[in-house]
């Protein structure tokens, strides 16, 4: 059977939510996230929803398509012991997320979610699910394989939802959702959202939906205008320092640097660890416990720069991301589109960078032209512009120090050298001191002498942290005299320490994601020098 769908522009009139008779419960909800007006996504759908009409939506991550149809579930809700609404997504990080945003739209109406998926003690969503729930968030997989247990009912969903319907496409999922759909009453009214429609999808909504009608947001609507995109034209093996250039220059509030391969996301997060930065590895090898923990630390503003595959951070909905850096160009347009869209969120303005070699310099045209979006190329940061970047932010930092007054304790000091020592003497001494030498990149690494091995360890001056601090975390978490460990260097974000080479790896056992200050730091052999 051919199916006829409309197509509807998301170039609406400008509206608001009170536009859409919501309830005064959803509307407090939606107040108090801080949507001020419906993205184009939601204008288009929203009604539709409420009048029970099938919908395949064609929109990018990052255009509301959550609120899109987390509102008219919220305000269809019928509550009952067994789901509602069943919403299907491809990965655990969006289910969670997901959830957590219709948890907030429905926070007044006390509607009841429950994310399903892999990793978790399947028992405690048994446990969920046996208390009652209204909108069910899950993975295929899972689902399944509490269809296969019996322990959840299907038989009064009333609404479906398939989220990034191509991705669940690219992961293998389409017989999995065709045997889900199946197990569900015809009677029901089912969403489809996709960022692009490949024949497989299209025959999913054939075969499933009743005469749905399609919304799909003008390419030119996808990249987000607030977004500023540039390329830098780098050699593969000039990448890692081009990427610590543009870290210091830039100063991101978050970042996420984007890599093909689990392996070069593991030696790009590593080299940037030795290099001093604050940053994280995510890849599909981790356990979800180690997952939600990078996750929750880079939400919090504890890491500032979370290195991923694609797969990883597929719809990542963190705010306060300024920064995404494709250090391996994508491989198409649409993945492209799905990176650069985890920053410029919520309206806020971001930056988003790609590498590109001289050979992938076609490639890059390719997708500004299927993107119909500009992509301007810059030259490097050079040393000078570095060093210049430093003392902006040193410059800022001890301005917001002085504005709040936090160094009043310090100014009996500052009196005490004022006869002997020039105002601009002192003030310079002080930077040395919090600061070290103003030299781009990180300090010359020195090598431990015959016997002694040579540790690295995310930890430094910033941190507030002495020599003899460090010293005697480490003899009290490896149990080894203080006499044992050599020389100890602090610089401005990590340390470097020296212990015998028979010691070694016990000591990076023991040390290794031990608390200090209030933070987990990692401790493994310094790289070896370069001849």
């Amino acid at each position: 059977m051919y199916i006829s769908l409309k197509n509807i522009t998301g170039e609406s009139k400008k509206m608001k939510f009170e536009d859409f008779s919501l309830s005064k419960e959803t509307l407090k909800s939606i107040s108090e996230i801080g949507f001020e007006e419906p993205t184009p996504i939601q204008v288009s759908t929203i009604p539709l929803i409420l009048r029970g009409i099938d919908i395949v939506g064609q929109a990018q991550t990052g255009t509301g398509k959550t609120a899109a149809f987390g509102i008219p579930i919220t305000e269809k809700c019928q509550r009952g012991r067994n789901p509602f609404a069943l919403i299907l997504e491809p990965t655990r990080e969006l289910a969670v997320q997901v959830a957590q945003e219709i948890n907030m739209i429905g926070k007044h109406k006390n509607i009841s979610v429950l994310p399903v998926y892999g990793g978790k003690s399947i028992e405690s969503q048994i446990k969920a699910l046996r208390r009652g729930v209204n909108v069910i968030i899950g993975t295929p997989g899972r689902l399944l394989d509490h269809m296969r247990r019996k322990t959840i009912s299907l038989s009064d969903i009333k609404m479906v939802i398939l989220d990034e319907a191509d991705e669940m496409l690219n992961m293998g999922f389409i017989d999995d959702i065709e045997i889900i759909l199946k197990a569900i009453p015809a009677e029901r009214q089912t969403l489809l959202f996709s960022a692009t429609m490949p024949q497989p999808i299209m025959n999913i909504a054939k075969r499933y939906m009743k005469t749905p009608e399609k919304v799909r947001i003008n390419p030119k609507d996808i990249i987000v205008a607030k977004i500023k995109q540039v390329f830098y034209e780098v050699r593969e093996s000039e990448k890692i320092n081009a990427l610590s250039r543009l870290l210091d220059v830039e100063d991101p509030q978050l970042a996420i640097v984007f890599c093909h391969t689990k392996r070069e996301v593991d030696e790009v997060s590593m080299k940037l660890g030795q290099m001093g930065y604050n940053a994280n590895a995510l890849h599909g090898d981790f356990t979800q416990s180690r997952r939600d923990e990078v996750m929750d630390k880079f939400k919090k503003g504890l890491l500032d720069v979370l290195v991923a595959t694609d797969v990883a951070a597929r719809g990542l909905d963190i705010k306060n991301v300024t920064h995404v850096i494709n250090y391996s160009i994508p491989q198409n347009p649409e993945s492209y589109v799905h990176r650069i869209g985890r920053t410029g969120r919520a309206g806020k303005s971001g930056m988003a960078i790609t590498f590109v070699t001289p050979r992938e310099y076609r490639h890059l045209k390719m997708i500004e032209k299927t993107a119909m979006t500009t992509i301007d190329r810059k030259r490097l940061p050079s040393s000078q512009d570095v060093i210049k970047a430093k003392e902006k932010n040193i410059i800022k930092e001890l301005s917001e120090i002085i504005k709040e007054k936090k160094h009043a304790g310090y100014l009996s000091a500052v009196k005490g050298l004022s006869d002997g020592y020039s105002p601009d003497d002192i003030a310079a001494a002080a930077l040395y001191a919090a600061y070290g030498e103003v030299k781009e990149g990180p300090a010359e690494e020195k090598y431990a002498k015959g016997g002694m091995v040579r540790l690295f360890m995310t930890i430094g001056r910033q941190d507030k942290i002495k020599v003899a601090d460090i010293a005697k975390s480490i003899a009290s978490e490896a149990n080894i005299p203080h006499a044992k460990i050599g020389n100890i260097d602090v610089f401005d974000k990590f340390t470097f320490f020296e212990v015998p080479e028979e010691l070694a790896d016990h000591v990076i056992r023991s040390v290794d994601d031990m608390l200090v200050k209030g933070r987990r730091i990692k401790v493994q052999q310094a790289r070896a020098k370069r001849q």
